[in-house]
């Protein structure tokens, strides 16, 4: 299964490149799920399907046409699906607070939860051979980079802190019992959590699986969203995703030179010529702007037919370097991380037990080194053009 992931800054558009790109593949046969992962959902209005603000059709794949669902994961759904025991454990908490069962039961639903829900679903599409194709259409940029978090926090969790917190707990339970006003989590409650984990395992492997799971990057040729689409390419690669392709959305035609979109149009092409330069060799396509909204299938079909003509197979798998690799040169182990437009003052490099933490910016990446270098230490590390050297040595 090939798993498209669309990402960019809040109103590029990721929303409609991503539902006519499910159109685009459905026409040729390809079985295609498009999922929307953001919070405040618009797939299905992209599609014009629903007839209130508020229906909970999408909340399970929905036939759209032949070979095309969407979804949209509905956080109340997934909560007596998924979530119950934990849920229901935070609902019992908040209440002894004077909370109101129903204020309550808002506040039980904590960040992440619709995220994880979603990576679920994925993974059992993926096991059960469901769809050929999932689209998964992003929140803004700063979510979308949770969201691919999720599975390595999680594995985190669930090995360094899991079975530390439940052991201690069962033994002092019952002091806890007597003393606490509140009731402590139940082996409900914990045996939920794991439950959770194991319908997410291998997610992040499939994730970072340069020939399974590809980055779309969605952008307007403005210099404030280009910049975010920067960041986002440098973070996505730190988190071990492949970025393939960047969607440059509503280009200005030339029949506006005379007018007075004119200029926005020459600020456009400036833009546009610097992102060649800027994202070399992942390809920068054109998307041209509509006259009319994109919203219906008559019109999500116009998008899809300029979609054809810029890549006519958009689930090819076509890049598969590695953000990283590992190797050894003139006797020195070596991580060698790709990284644009990041200047060595901007990097912070520290080793934690069998992990390297790379900082960029407000991001940070633990990098699980192999058994044969867990015991070593970074010792140097150096730029070669784009690329970040950290060698690895004994601790001096």
């Amino acid at each position: 299964m090939r798993i498209l992931l669309y990402s960019g800054k809040g109103g590029v558009g990721k929303t409609s490149i991503s539902a006519a790109t499910g159109l685009q593949l459905a026409r040729r046969g390809v079985r295609t799920l498009v999922m929307s992962v953001d919070p405040a959902h618009s797939l299905a209005d992209a599609f014009a399907l629903k007839a209130g603000l508020f229906d909970p059709a999408t909340a399970d794949p929905y036939e759209v046409r032949p070979n095309l669902h969407v979804q949209e994961v509905n956080i109340q759904v997934e909560l007596k699906r998924h979530w119950r025991e934990i849920a229901g454990y935070l609902t019992s908490v908040l209440r002894t607070t004077g909370l109101g069962d129903i204020e309550a039961e808002e506040l039980a639903i904590l960040p992440g939860m619709e995220e994880l829900s979603a990576l679920m679903y994925v993974n059992q599409y993926r096991k059960q051979s469901t769809y050929d194709v999932v689209i998964l259409d992003c929140a803004p940029t700063a979510e979308s980079l949770r969201f691919v978090a999720m599975p390595t926090t999680l594995d985190w969790y669930m090995k360094h802190v899991f079975p530390t917190e439940r052991r201690v707990l069962n033994a002092v339970r019952p002091l806890l019992n007597r003393m606490s006003p509140v009731e402590l989590p139940t082996d409900a409650y914990f045996a939920n959590m794991k439950e959770l984990f194991t319908k997410l395992e291998g997610i992040e492997t499939v994730l970072q699986d340069t020939t399974m799971t590809s980055v779309r990057l969605v952008s307007n040729a403005e210099r404030m969203v280009v910049r975010e689409t920067q960041r986002a390419f440098v973070y996505f690669l730190l988190h071990g995703l492949t970025v393939d392709t960047i969607l440059v959305n509503r280009v200005l035609p030339e029949e506006v030179d005379g007018s007075f979109l004119g200029a926005q149009r020459r600020s456009q092409q400036q833009m546009l010529g610097e992102m060649e330069g800027y994202f070399h060799p992942v390809p920068v396509r054109q998307v041209p702007m509509f006259a009319e909204e994109v919203v219906g299938l008559e019109r999500l079909e116009q998008l899809a037919d300029v979609l054809d003509t810029l890549d006519p197979d958009p689930a090819a798998v076509t890049r598969e370097v590695r953000p990283y690799v590992f190797e050894r040169r003139d006797g020195r182990h070596q991580v060698r991380m790709d990284v644009p437009f990041v200047e060595k003052g901007e990097v912070g490099l520290f080793k934690k037990g069998d992990e390297l933490v790379i900082e960029l910016g407000v991001q940070r990446r633990h990098v699980g080194l192999p058994t044969s270098l867990a015991a070593l230490h970074p010792t140097r590390a150096t730029f070669e053009g784009q690329t970040l050297v950290i060698e690895l040595g004994e601790a001096s």
